[in-house]
């Protein structure tokens, strides 16, 4: 569920936003994987969507950080049928507790080893 599997997402020139849902999922998965698969699909097609990284512990915890580089495509992103539905079914069936933190970035930057 990351748009760069083998680093994360780089640096962007604040201010920009991001979105961290962090989750604890039930034993109950079924459909979530093609789910899944379709909100990072729509949430590509988002003006402003600048990418996502995520990490998931062996005990279950997983960490999922969207970008965006307005408030509006957050906002976009929040209100898109698709993706509430989904919302619903997590709170039904995949997902044991989750948490959403909302920030905006004021400072930003990175490293890469050559």
């Amino acid at each position: 569920m990351s748009d760069h599997p083998e680093a994360p997402v780089g640096a962007f020139e604040p201010p920009y936003y991001l979105a961290v849902f962090t989750t604890v999922r039930t034993s109950e998965q079924s459909g979530y994987a093609e789910t899944n698969a379709r909100m990072e699909e729509l949430v590509q097609q988002i003006p402003g969507y600048l990418g996502m990284d995520h990490a998931q512990t062996p005990g279950g915890l997983g960490i999922t950080v969207g970008y965006f580089r307005d408030a509006d495509a957050l906002r976009e992103w929040r209100s898109n049928a698709e993706h509430r539905a989904a919302q619903q079914r997590g709170r039904g069936e995949w997902y044991e507790s989750y948490t959403l933190h909302v920030a905006k970035v004021e400072r930003s930057h990175g490293f890469t080893r050559d």
